[in-house]
């Protein structure tokens, strides 16, 4: 059954974790990317899809891609999983899927 489900999904080769304190701070972990970022919205990808995260005054603390690890902070609205085939696939700029 879970072989299933691993080649239904195919294999990741990250884990993915998200820690939110007092939607204040988020740390994620299997980040293999920043698509974009300002101070509402923070756009990552991970080999889960991509992951948007709203809010007000947000700013990148710590982003290592080696280790695939994010830490921002900031006033924490949302956060929101897409997968990558509804955001015009992994690598695909903003203005490509603003454009479409």
């Amino acid at each position: 059954m879970i072989r299933d489900i691993d080649e239904k999904k195919g294999v990741r080769s990250r884990s993915h974790s998200v820690l939110m304190e007092n939607r204040e701070k988020v740390t994620i972990t299997g980040v293999v990317d920043v698509d974009s970022f300002d101070e509402a919205s923070v756009v990552l990808v991970t080999d889960y899809g991509f992951i948007t995260l709203h809010g007000q005054d947000l700013h990148i603390n710590r982003l290592n891609l080696e280790d695939g690890q994010l830490i921002v902070e900031g006033e924490i609205i949302a956060l929101q999983y897409s997968d990558s085939d509804g955001l015009g696939g992994k690598g695909s700029g903003l203005l490509s899927r603003l454009f479409r």
